[in-house]
């Protein structure tokens, strides 16, 4: 092995590393705040309908954030675009445990959601890169990482919720974040190394519609139909448990705790397992059985928490746990599949497909809390169920992309 190899791999390694505490970190930022949402809602003073608009703030943050991306990427290279990241996003966690009312909760949601989409996007592409570099698969334990992180940031804040105010809480982990981000960001591929100097320019210049890039549609939409059920989880699950079925503080976060450590299992058995079905048939499998099972155990558990409240609450969390094995490997897939087409730059097509998928896991409980607001939660539940089975049926858009 020639030196440039050798001390090319040993940088892989490195990224590899730092890419596993990165998408930790990751999770624990983003998620941060589940914990507390039933008493920010509250203390605010909204409604489900109204905090369902006010989630249009991180919507659009996050759309700006993944569009920015690409570009910066391609131009500036994935490492210097995460720096940027870093600083914005737990800016955006700050001001949420500051927000006083919707107009500045929807700012700094706007805020968290663009450096969110930033982050994510490069740190995906730097996988892809690492995992070429390595020549193994990792895309799948690097997002298992963000569960293990959402997972532990959801238990740590449920149990703390009577003893630390929402608001120290969120400030200790933006502050805590900042310092553990640049740190880690340092070992990340640098911009001579990442790929993005080798890429044609006219690959990086693509129309938003057009045949050329209608794989990318079908990878987002399938994307986004995943997300919706993420981001229901986590931002209505607690609210659910507590306000549908009479759960007090500390017990209604266990449906996106489950739901997390569901998600940490399969993402972490992933990379095995996209190698044994295949990503199609793996999207498609989670797409139908995870959706199916959620939406029959929310049917069940709801009208029971009345009466056995004790099995209602197994039951909804049985159907939380089959959510998150579903869509665990989703999101490596999808993203993994958009580096594979023809004629566009893989920063590009991880950006674009983020660009429509990403705004699933923050536009997706917005739209639950508006037929809440018209119905009722559980009824609203309905939505992220059928899209997380509709992500399933897109699974189509993989398999024309991969063997």
């Amino acid at each position: 092995m020639s030196v440039e190899a050798s001390d090319l791999l040993h940088r892989g390694k490195l990224a590899r590393n730092s890419l596993w505490i990165s998408f930790l970190l990751l999770g624990i930022v983003s998620m941060g705040w589940v914990p507390r949402i039933p008493e920010i809602k509250d203390a605010i003073g909204l409604s489900n309908g109204a905090f369902g608009f006010v989630l249009i703030g991180s919507t659009f943050g996050s759309i700006t954030g993944a569009q920015l991306a690409g570009r910066l990427m391609h131009t500036f290279g994935s490492q210097r675009t995460i720096f940027l990241g870093v600083l914005i996003m737990p800016a955006g966690l700050a001001g949420m445990a500051l927000s006083t009312n919707a107009a500045a909760l929807f700012f700094t949601l706007y805020t968290m959601g663009l450096g969110y989409a930033l982050i994510d996007m490069c740190y995906n592409y730097q996988g892809t890169v690492v995992e070429k570099i390595l020549g193994r698969r990792y895309m799948s334990s690097f997002h298992g990482m963000w569960s293990a992180g959402a997972f532990l940031t959801t238990v740590i804040g449920g149990l703390i919720t009577r003893q630390v105010s929402p608001r120290a809480n969120l400030l200790a982990i933006a502050i805590i974040s900042v310092i553990a981000y640049l740190i880690a960001a340092r070992f990340l591929l640098s911009s001579a190394i990442d790929g993005h100097k080798g890429e044609d320019e006219h690959e990086a210049k693509i129309p938003f519609f057009g045949k050329s890039v209608m794989p990318l549609w079908l990878l987002g939409v399938g994307l986004l139909a995943s997300l919706v059920g993420e981001g229901a989880a986590s931002d209505w699950g607690a609210i659910l448990l507590r306000d549908e079925m009479g759960y007090e503080k500390g017990v209604y976060a266990s449906a996106f705790a489950s739901f997390s450590l569901a998600m940490i299992v399969s993402r972490f058995l992933g990379d095995r397992a996209l190698d044994h079905f295949g990503p199609a048939r793996l999207v498609k499998l989670g797409g139908y059985f995870g959706g199916i099972i959620w939406g029959v155990a929310m049917a069940i558990a709801i009208p029971l928490s009345a009466t056995h409240s004790t099995t209602a609450l197994v039951i909804v969390n049985i159907g939380f746990i089959a959510a998150g094995l579903g869509i665990g490997p989703m999101f490596p897939a999808f993203i993994l599949a958009a580096t594979k087409i023809p004629g566009i730059a893989p920063a590009v097509a991880i950006s674009r497909v983020g660009v429509i998928g990403i705004a699933g896991f923050f536009f997706g409980p917005t739209v639950t809390g508006i037929i809440s607001q018209f119905t009722n939660l559980s009824i609203g539940m309905i939505y992220p169920v059928a899209m997380l089975i509709l992500s399933g049926y897109l699974s189509r858009g993989i398999k024309t992309l991969t063997p």
